[in-house]
């Protein structure tokens, strides 16, 4: 079956059509303001032309300690699974193994639509108790006290922890990047929120940690009241770790100290340890701030611009009921959020931790692998247009055991190491033209270089390696020290995986629609389409405890049938158009998995879709689901018995509301729309995708 091309992707005008909602609420207008990363650094059109002498293919880390790729991985089976792990992209009668399904074709339904002879089922949605004391959701009298002990909004990033000695018992950890009031709230106010409205909102923030039961023979899972089960908020107490910890620039009143934290905000993806905890990004917290042009001292309205902090009211306007939203008041409480949290889920007393050693940015994720050594390192993009790359090699390594005092040492891993920021060279400089033509049979290739940004020592005391910056600069103010060192700037770097099969790292950019405009960073090999309005997918060969690796676009998303697309070099007659990609999954097998934000247009709904990654199916993408009308898909993971995604921000349309919803899934009737996690297996228990 050859799927058909979406008609949006034929069409060569405007954006991606993300509702304007959507774009308030989620990301502060993100794409719509002026771009904050305004530095000189260098970009390929103006780096030396002559490419460095390309390495050798880098050995995988499989097999070593724990290679952490995906969530996936980690739930693998239930008690009755035997994983085969075939090699990637091995074929049975002409299919790559774990890609077995007939592609869903593009729709506008207002449902989940997956393959034929599958089924699915709700997992949790917004507002289900997680505690036997939480009241039943009633969309006409929520509260914040309801809503702390229910699963909260707009789910994102999903992982499932296998409990040990309970059979096809798994620790379901969810975040919850935002929440979009007026579709939340009837008589909701955007000019004045009210008290409750804005405390509920607060509480729909965070994660959620709940228990769920497989259903045997089938994917299903549902929810239990178990004993880790949690709700971590936007007024939860977190300790910071690291060389920010305790730092001027983090003291404000309700804090001198500087090393305890109320809350976390705008959690959008994450990653998992090998030590069990769960890692969270904190991604677009600037819009939750007021008055940065109140802000008197010159060097800090300059540090707040560079990260996007607003000017007047906020969206939500938070600032009218808690101070620390003000920034003329509170210009601290800003440094606090845009870090990497670390939440420990077999600990419900435990505080979640901020890891400052990581860097400050807007933190779509950050993904765990470990290198042939043993060596801990994590990956991390900063998901904004012409903002960077980043990765953390830690210098301390795994202690095994589930003692407390292993846990205790774990969780300081990544208190020290070295952060870096990439910067890219093309082997094709010459050839790259802005329309995505393909300058070789070989694809888009090159190298990389990664560049000492800060060492946190043993001892906790950190040295800069930027001239003009203290390590407490470089800490909190990541993005301006990696401006000095001259990063390459990228088309949104948003999840990065790595295969725990081959060791290769795979990076979602999801589109940059000012690449190459007037006054904008040009085109390079990496970023190579003028006005790129689909994204693409990297795939790194890296050095990974090192400072050098190989690069090539796997994927240059967009309409199969025109020239700027690109799907290493597999046949494009044979395969889904897919664009925005976010989210990344590997199966069992090695194939990768993509969820899109934004991808929608006249009418097409955003999905999932596998990717071959070896064999002679390289490159083959195939639709396998697509989430309902206005909503984005999130958090995959992906094992033989299930996959699971989050389901984000249905119904979210401009002229939707409370009063007057554009959804009504998953409840129908006439209820609410409601972010939630769905599982989806295949009919009969047979293996996902064979």
């Amino acid at each position: 079956m050859t799927p058909k091309p979406l008609a949006l992707f034929v069409k060569r005008d405007g954006q991606p059509k993300r509702s304007a909602i959507t774009c308030r609420y989620k990301c502060g207008n993100a794409c719509f303001h002026e771009v904050p990363n305004t530095s000189g650094n260098e970009y390929f059109g103006d780096m030396v032309r002559a490419a460095l002498t390309r390495r050798g293919m880098l050995k995988g880390s499989a097999g070593v300690v724990v290679a952490v790729g995906a969530a996936g991985v980690l739930a693998a089976c239930g008690d009755d699974d035997k994983v085969d792990l075939a090699a990637g992209g091995s074929l049975v009668d002409g299919v790559p193994v774990g890609t077995n399904f007939a592609p869903v074709a593009a729709n506008s339904d207002d449902a989940l639509v997956i393959p034929e002879g599958y089924e699915h089922n709700v997992v949790i949605r917004w507002g289900d108790p997680l505690f036997a004391d939480a009241p039943k959701f009633d969309a006409n009298a929520q509260s914040a006290a309801a809503q702390a002990k229910q699963f909260g909004f707009n789910n994102d990033f999903a992982a499932l922890l296998p409990i040990e000695g309970q059979a096809n018992t798994y620790l379901l950890v969810v975040n919850h990047e935002y929440t979009t009031e007026p579709q939340m709230f009837k008589g909701y106010s955007k000019e004045a929120p009210a008290l409750e409205h804005y405390q509920t909102a607060i509480a729909a923030h965070g994660l959620s940690v709940v228990q769920v039961k497989g259903e045997s023979g089938t994917g299903k899972l549902t929810p239990e009241f178990g004993k880790y089960n949690r709700r971590i908020t936007g007024t939860t107490e977190f300790t910071v770790t690291g060389p920010a910890a305790g730092s001027a620039f983090l003291k404000t009143s309700a804090d001198p100290s500087g090393a305890k934290v109320l809350g976390t905000l705008n959690n959008c993806s994450g990653g998992l340890t090998p030590w069990g905890t769960v890692l969270s990004g904190e991604e677009n917290i600037n819009q939750y701030f007021a008055n940065g042009d109140k802000v008197t001292d010159e060097a800090a309205k300059a540090r707040l611009k560079r990260y996007g902090f607003p000017n007047g009211a906020s969206e939500r306007k938070w600032e009218r009921h808690e101070a620390r939203f003000d920034l003329a008041k509170e210009p601290n409480e800003a440094n606090r959020f845009g870090w990497v949290i670390e939440v420990n889920p077999w600990d419900a007393a435990a505080a979640p931790i901020k890891h400052t050693a990581l860097g400050r940015f807007k933190h779509e994720a950050a993904t765990i692998h470990v290198a042939e050594d043993g060596t801990v390192v994590a990956y991390m993009g900063d998901d904004e247009r012409f903002d960077y790359m980043y990765k953390f090699v830690s210098s301390r390594k795994v202690q095994s055991g589930n003692g407390q005092a292993s846990m205790r040492h774990n969780l300081t891993i990544l208190d020290a190491g070295t952060l870096y920021v990439a910067k890219f060279t093309g082997d094709h400089p010459d050839k790259i033209d802005g329309n995505g033509t393909v300058p070789s049979d070989k694809g888009f290739t090159g190298t990389g270089q990664w560049i000492p940004l800060l060492v946190t020592g043993e001892d906790g005391k950190a040295t800069s390696k930027v001239d003009g910056f203290t390590a407490e600069e470089v800490s909190v103010f990541t993005r301006l020290a990696a401006d000095k060192v001259g990063a390459t700037k990228m088309d949104r770097p948003e999840d990065f995986e790595a295969n725990p099969k081959s060791g290769k790292v795979y990076v979602a950019l999801t589109y940059n629609e000012q690449r190459g405009a007037q006054g904008k960073p040009a085109i390079d090999e990496a970023n190579p389409r003028n006005i790129n309005k689909f994204g693409q997918v990297l795939e790194l060969d890296d050095d990974h405890a090192g400072t050098t690796f190989t690069w090539n676009i796997l994927i240059l998303c967009g309409d199969p049938k025109t020239t700027d697309t690109y799907f290493a070099g597999f046949d494009k007659a044979k395969v889904s158009p897919i664009a925005a990609p976010d989210n990344l999954a590997f199966d069992d097998y090695g194939n990768l998995w993509i969820s899109t934000d934004a991808s929608r247009a006249n009418g097409a709904n955003d999905g999932l879709f596998s990717v071959v990654l070896d064999g002679p199916n390289r490159g083959e993408t195939k639709q396998f689901l697509t989430v309902p009308f206005g909503a984005e898909t999130c958090g995959p993971t992906v094992s033989e018995q299930r996959v699971t995604v989050c389901v984000q921000h249905p119904g979210e349309r401009d002229d939707a509301t409370a009063e007057k919803p554009a959804s009504h899934w998953p409840d129908g009737g006439d209820s609410l729309p409601r972010p939630a996690v769905v599982s989806v297996w295949k009919k009969g228990g047979g293996r996902i995708g064979a």
